[in-house]
């Protein structure tokens, strides 16, 4: 049975009975005169908590930062990394608040605040998130989640007219972010880099014992002990990242800010910023308009996880001496996100398997793309369109009409050769089951925050809907699925995004 009241819900607060040194206990910066302007029923179900309850006071008190939250202990934690490749020492929790962990009918979810004012860790910052941006991340996890890829989720989104200056002046935010854990390959980078190898081995027990307790257990002829667990922690978070990564690369999702201390321990999407689902396809996109030598384009995505799990492993390095066992374990992160790779593009081809011998079909077709610019989220959508044998749509995408339809006749021969594989309609279905007709396009993500600021959370209730639900066609929506206005290309979205 959901609970009416947040006093009803069951906390555990494992994060909080760490040491003092991991965190630091303090009350968020409430909002002035706040208005809930969404809650999401979804991930209030996590937690056992009824629609009921989002419209209470009680619970527009909690997540405005006005009240702790009942039997929680309010934390911000502390974590080091390397932004944009180097090294930027301390970090932490600057502008989010831990409120604590709730029991939930199906696992455990921390509740984080973000935008909830100033912690020890704010460095130069003003601990204040803005409407743009917290629009943006409480649609994107949502969308995430809604194509199948691991991320964190959003609970509220509360606003109020407290003045914020970013480039010009905004109105500040607070959305509630949920996750089973919050810890960072940045959280083991601190203690590393500090030579305090105490709380580097609690910080690993905890997360072993907690999220991987599998790891306790090792297999026929592995490393026994405590440096066996640890190997197969590192093997274990490299296999989730990897994976993560072919998730992103399959839908056409840059990320903007891969830093360390913005990748998920649990190999989840951590930390929406400037994140961007690509309309016109480069294969060196780049969402992030602060990124400017392109550190984290599209096609490094993968090979910058890669650079991050090494500086992870290196932070371990203190628990398990044993360096070529560490690079061992790191040496399978590219066979492994090559086979999902390819199983996704496989999928989205229409093919019932990968062979060695697609990677040209492959390349060809993303090089096409890229030198026509072609809609990446089109593309694949319409390829179903000419298997049913109306490939207009498809070729319309493209500048060289008669180079795309050469490119999907070489297709059509690859599925011919597939003995006893599905045609016409039925493997057409199975192409739109994985090919998503709606992304969180930028311009789309504009249209609910200008609408937002009008107080109107009609377009957010729009965009779930779809977003939840991104292969399934609705009539009526057409909108939402076509390619974007001339607009579209003005926005840009950057670090304060």
């Amino acid at each position: 049975m959901n609970a009416d009241t947040l006093g009803q819900l069951r906390l555990d607060n494992s994060f909080a009975a760490l040491p003092p040194a991991f965190y630091t206990r303090l009350e968020p910066r409430p909002l002035s005169a706040p208005r809930l302007l969404h809650a999401n029923e979804q991930a209030a179900a996590l937690i056992g908590l009824s629609p009921r309850a989002l419209q209470s006071d009680e619970f527009l008190r909690v997540f405005s930062g006005r009240q702790p939250l009942p039997g929680g202990q309010t934390l911000a934690a502390v974590y080091s990394g390397h932004q944009f490749g180097v090294w930027a020492g301390q970090l932490g929790d600057g502008r989010a608040h831990l409120l604590g962990e709730v029991q939930g009918p199906q696992g455990n979810w921390e509740l984080q605040l973000k935008g909830s004012g100033m912690t020890p860790y704010s460095r130069m910052g003003d601990g204040r998130a803005v409407l743009r941006s917290s629009v943006r991340e409480y649609l994107a996890s949502e969308a995430m989640h809604g194509l199948g890829i691991p991320t964190t989720r959003a609970l509220a989104l509360v606003v109020s007219d407290d003045p914020v200056m970013r480039e010009t002046m905004e109105t500040a935010a607070i959305v509630t972010r949920m996750s089973p854990s919050f810890v960072r390959f940045g959280s083991f980078e601190h203690w590393s880099s500090r030579r305090q190898v105490d709380e580097l081995r609690i910080l690993a027990d905890y997360v072993i014992d907690r999220f991987y307790p599998g790891c306790r257990d090792p297999e026929p002829g592995g490393a026994p002990g405590p440096d066996g667990a640890v190997l197969r922690l590192l093997a274990e978070v490299t296999r989730r990242t990897a994976l993560l990564m072919a998730d992103w690369q399959a839908v056409g999702f840059c990320h903007g800010v891969m830093n360390t201390d913005n990748m998920s321990i649990l190999g989840l999407t951590l930390d929406y910023g400037p994140y961007g689902f690509m309309d016109t396809f480069r294969l060196d996109h780049i969402c992030n308009h602060s990124d400017s030598e392109g550190r984290y384009a599209w096609n490094r995505q993968p090979s910058v996880a890669l650079w991050n799990l090494y500086r992870l492993g290196g932070s371990l390095h203190a628990l398990v001496p044993d360096v070529e066992a560490l690079r061992a374990v790191l040496d399978g992160y590219e066979p492994t996100f090559t086979r999902a790779f390819h199983q996704r593009m496989a999928a989205k081809l229409g093919l019932r398997e990968w062979r060695a011998d697609d990677e040209p079909l492959l390349d060809d077709f993303l090089r096409l793309m890229h030198d026509q610019r072609a809609d990446f989220t089109l593309a694949f959508r319409r390829l179903a369109d000419a298997v049913r044998g109306r490939p207009q749509g498809f070729q319309d995408l493209f500048i060289d009409r008669d180079a795309a339809l050469a490119w999907y006749e070489r297709l059509a021969a690859r599925h011919a050769q597939e003995a006893g594989g599905e045609e016409g309609d039925a493997r057409a279905r199975a192409m739109d089951a994985v090919n998503p007709l709606y992304v969180l396009r930028n311009h789309l993500a504009e249209q609910a925050i200008r609408a937002a600021k009008q107080g109107d959370a009609g377009e957010i209730d729009t965009l779930l809907a779809l977003l939840r639900d991104p292969c399934t066609e609705r009539p009526g929506r057409e909108a939402y699925a076509a390619l974007p206005p001339d607009w579209a290309g003005g926005i840009e979205v950057s670090c304060s995004s």
